[in-house]
């Protein structure tokens, strides 16, 4: 039985009329299922962690982002099991902060593993949802490269500056609450580190050989 349906599958790749909705590659199936089933962790996460989030503005965002993070997995599922354009155009994700960082580190007490539920805090919360973001923009970033089907390689790439954005508005909010600490060089060593490099001259005829 398998092979009466694959045969067929076959000729046509040869002739180049394959199903659209098997227009997908081999590594494209296994690393769209990841980032899938990445996708299904995260929004689980984000449902476990809702109801111990203490801080207002800690929930708005966590309700933000499980809402764009919604939308966007139906639209890659959408996408990845017909082979076509989505029913949803892609969006990009908006965040309501701004974008300042307070530079130095202050003292702290040492962070260690929860011994108890009861002890989860908004830093805790926010450090598991910006691991999440974190991880799915290098897991989309992977997958996209390996994808053949056009539809869900630009679904995939669209998505990882929405990640990437993600990540950052958890990491200002944690900056904002001191539990995220951003230290800097010396002054010296940074600007030695900032002037390292120069412009690349274009050479005459843009370095070509004729």
């Amino acid at each position: 039985m398998m092979q009466n349906q694959q045969g067929p599958i076959h000729q046509n790749m040869h002739t180049g009329a394959v199903p659209q909705q098997l227009n997908h590659g081999g590594h494209e199936m296994f690393d769209v299922h990841e980032v899938l089933s990445g996708t299904i962790g995260t929004l689980n996460q984000y449902m476990l962690l809702r109801q111990h989030v203490k801080d207002p503005e800690l929930m708005d965002i966590l309700n933000r982002q499980y809402q764009f993070i919604q939308d966007e997995y139906n639209i890659t599922v959408d996408c990845f099991t017909t082979g076509r354009d989505p029913s949803k155009r892609t969006q990009s994700y908006k965040m309501k902060q701004g974008n300042d960082f307070v530079y130095g580190l202050t003292p702290t007490q040492p962070k260690k593993p929860l011994q108890s539920v009861t002890e989860i805090t908004d830093e805790c919360i926010s450090g598991l949802m910006l691991g999440s973001a974190k991880s799915s923009a290098a897991m989309k970033a992977m997958a996209a490269c390996e994808v053949t089907n056009p539809v869900v390689r630009r679904v995939l790439a669209d998505s990882i500056p929405n990640c990437i954005e993600m990540a950052y508005e958890i990491s200002i909010y944690q900056n904002k609450h001191h539990y995220y600490q951003v230290p800097q060089l010396a002054q010296q060593d940074m600007q030695q580190m900032i002037n390292a490099y120069a412009p690349s001259q274009i050479p005459p005829n843009n370095g070509m050989a004729h």
